[in-house]
């Protein structure tokens, strides 16, 4: 039976690990990368405020600002940056479970809808005001709105984002998580939430699942596992997010003269739909969505290491505080929709 949970898990994934990834030219950079992220993945459990995703793209920056990276590894790089990100966003749907949107409730439900659309209006007028660049609002604002890197991650295909792009809104959501783990538990207390009440706040307006937990369980358990319900929940809006874009760049490149459906259509979200439907039903044992699901964090690790080594440092820092001041306003925003919300929705 477990030689079928493998093919499965093969079937899923194989439309997106395409064979062209697996040639000689790409073997050098991808070692490479590999080898960057099981350095961060350790290094990221000793600073799990960081995390290892995070780390593996400092270092993976550093390498290559320092100019040390071989030039024969730079088409290993550029493939693991694309494939391996995508073949993470279908292993991560193994973590998913539908039924958590049934047991948060409306009250919820509406929540999360509220912090999501605040992040993505305050993102588009407000990075159009500063003139951030377009992939990169859209970046911070899906990953202000859902789920930080792994939002990012989904997303980034779809919209063809650059590798700068991706590391400007990677540090920034970073830059906001740490924050959030400090002040959220602060400003808890200076206003008395009750558990449930701080619960969703963290669930609903922190986006990196690591700052949530830490958030929440600092606070109290009770809050701890609210938080975590509502944080999976919002997770899950992954799917319609991404297939907007789709359908929205799609139409772009239909005026274009240039648009081909099948080329546009984010595949890899379908498999990250079949593998939630999958974990949700319980069709595969725990252990192994916990395994894979592990392989995704692990597979995105990777591909932070491969975005860092393809960015220019010096580019990234040249226009690095407009993303950050969008960035900011984007987490206060969704931070005070959220009292607000479970303020008029009578959640105490």
């Amino acid at each position: 039976m477990t030689l079928l949970y493998v093919l499965l898990a093969l079937v899923i994934t194989l439309p997106i690990t395409a064979p062209s990834y697996y040639s000689k030219k790409n073997l050098s950079g991808s070692l490479l990368c590999v080898v960057i992220a099981v350095t961060s993945w350790f290094l990221g459990r000793l600073l799990p405020l960081a995390g290892g995703a995070v780390v593996a793209l400092l270092l993976g920056m550093l390498l290559a600002n320092f100019q040390i990276v071989p030039g024969i590894c730079k088409a290993g790089i550029s493939a693991t940056s694309k494939r391996i990100l995508q073949t993470a966003v279908v292993l991560l749907g193994f973590q998913m479970n539908l039924s958590h949107v049934f047991t948060l409730g409306g009250q919820g439900l509406i929540l999360i809808c509220a912090t999501l659309l605040t992040s993505v209006v305050i993102a588009y007028m407000l990075g159009k005001a500063l003139n951030v660049h377009t992939n990169e609002k859209i970046l911070i604002g899906v990953g202000t709105a859902i789920c930080g890197g792994s939002a990012i991650a989904a997303v980034s295909p779809v919209i063809k984002a650059k590798e700068s792009e991706i590391a400007t809104a990677i540090s920034t959501i970073f830059l906001f998580n740490v924050l959030a783990v400090l002040v959220f538990p602060i400003f808890g207390n200076l206003l008395s939430m009750s558990d449930l009440r701080f619960g969703m706040w963290c669930g609903a307006a922190i986006n990196d699942t690591s700052s949530v937990v830490a958030a929440a369980y600092t606070y109290s358990d009770a809050a701890g596992n609210t938080a975590t319900v509502v944080k999976l929940t919002r997770t899950l809006m992954i799917i319609p997010a991404t297939f907007l874009l789709a359908i929205y760049y799609s139409k772009k490149e239909e005026k274009r003269g240039s648009f081909k459906m099948m080329k546009v259509f984010p595949w890899f979200v379908v498999g990250f739909i079949v593998a939630c439907i999958m974990n949700t039903v319980g069709f595969i044992p725990p252990h192994l969505t916990a395994l894979w699901g592990s392989m995704g964090k692990f597979f995105v690790v990777i591909a932070m290491a491969a975005i860092g080594l393809s960015t220019n440092l010096r580019e990234l820092i040249s226009h690095g505080r407009r993303p950050i001041i969008l960035g900011c306003c984007c987490s206060v925003a969704v931070a005070v929709i959220s009292i607000l919300i479970q303020t008029l929705l009578g959640i105490v």
